[in-house]
């Protein structure tokens, strides 16, 4: 390691799975860090070839681990926390690598790591990212974990001000909170204008994680209207999940499974690829019975840098990436008849359609630059291990 290294202070980020596919934002800030040193601590590695990084430090589950989860979770009804064990290895290994701040990916994962944000006395960061907000916090022993979480930790981060107020709501102090957007690596993304069809052959595009804050089932209804109108296009649904089944089974019901193309999880390359032979992007996140919700979704501002047109709704933090009729179009969460209407009427105004594609690229430039991001997240480190 070269001198230079060695003089930057070294931030430890606790990923509990290091890294799982749909977490490339992750990989993606850790890695671009330069003025700190990063180092990971996981409960397990997986997809190595993918996410290549050093060092990782696993500290595996106990054996006791799945017991005192089922204890906590299933009859006592709250928040199970890693054990003395599990504490002693990660003060071990933070006081080892000599670690000045340790950075906390997801809220819920924070109010398991409650005993050793008390037992550490440098800074703790914890970062918000959508699904880990209100889930389980209907229950009155995850919000006091949760509440006290976040009176220990130094920083709270989070991807989007909607996010940012639904913390403030939970009784964090507003004036700990940084917006550290999800950065987009703009060289990957250029912008590319589109040839849009006179044929009616439009091709649609979603891509995520095949669950229920996604709407992909609004996005059949909608892509159903619209392939009634307009019968060569087809849609590219590229992503895994639970709800594979139930959207080809929905598919089918709509009578449109011909023109619908599960493509499975994709590379980012084969992702890049798709964005470009694409016309529209569509994304009507919808929030989760569960309260899941998203934060920015980062497929959508990768479309949207390479010139995609961008069809979403008014949710979590999307309406700070897309102004309606300008840089995109938003409708209300599951409204798949206004989604409809939006896109048969937009896209026969060409001139409208490509200059929201130029302005949802500008924005996302503007907004999104993950160089930005990385440096504002360098500015929080560095704030918080002065103070």
């Amino acid at each position: 390691m070269s001198e230079a290294a060695e003089a930057r202070p070294t931030v430890a980020s606790y990923c509990a799975t290091f890294l799982k596919p749909e977490m490339l934002h992750i990989y993606r800030q850790i890695t671009a860090l330069e003025r700190v040193r990063p180092i990971v601590i996981a409960q397990k590695r997986e997809f190595e070839n993918q996410f290549p990084f050093s060092p990782v430090y696993v500290v595996g589950k106990p054996p006791t681990h799945f017991l005192r989860r089922f204890w906590h979770r299933q009859l006592r009804d709250e928040p199970w926390q890693i054990s003395k064990t599990e504490l002693e290895s990660l003060l071990s290994i933070l006081r080892k690598t000599n670690a000045q701040l340790l950075h906390i990916y997801f809220g819920h994962i924070g109010v398991h790591l409650l005993p050793l944000i008390r037992a550490w006395k440098k800074p703790t960061v914890v970062s918000f990212h959508g699904a880990d907000v209100l889930v389980d916090l209907h229950k009155l022993a995850y919000r006091r974990a949760t509440i006290e979480m976040l009176g220990l930790v130094k920083r709270v981060l989070v991807r989007s001000d909607s996010l940012g107020k639904a913390i403030v709501d939970l009784g964090c102090d507003p004036a700990k909170i940084d917006i550290v957007r999800a950065g987009i690596p703009l060289d990957e993304f250029a912008f590319r204008e589109r040839n849009f069809p006179t044929d009616g052959d439009w091709r649609f595009l979603q891509a995520g994680r095949l669950i229920e804050k996604k709407g992909y089932p609004t996005t059949l209804r909608v892509f159903a209207k619209f392939a009634a109108r307009f019968p060569r296009s087809t849609i590219t649904i590229a992503g895994e999940g639970p709800m594979l089944e139930e959207l080809q089974t929905r598919a089918r019901e709509l009578d449109i499974a011909d023109r619908v193309s599960f493509a499975g999880f994709v590379s980012q390359k084969a992702l890049r690829e798709l964005y470009y032979a694409s016309h529209i992007f569509i994304h009507p996140s919808q929030t989760g019975a569960d309260g899941n919700q998203e934060g920015v979704p980062n497929s959508m501002l990768e479309a949207m840098a390479t010139g995609l047109p961008a069809f979403a709704t008014k949710h979590g933090g999307i309406p700070e990436a897309i102004e309606d009729r300008v840089s995109g179009v938003l409708v209300n969460e599951r409204d798949h008849d206004a989604l409809a209407s939006a896109l048969i009427d937009i896209v026969q105004d060409r001139q409208l359609l490509a200059g929201m594609a130029r302005a949802g690229s500008d924005s996302v430039r503007q907004k999104f630059d993950q160089r930005t991001q990385v440096r504002t997240l360098e500015d929080v480190y560095l704030r918080a291990m002065r103070a």
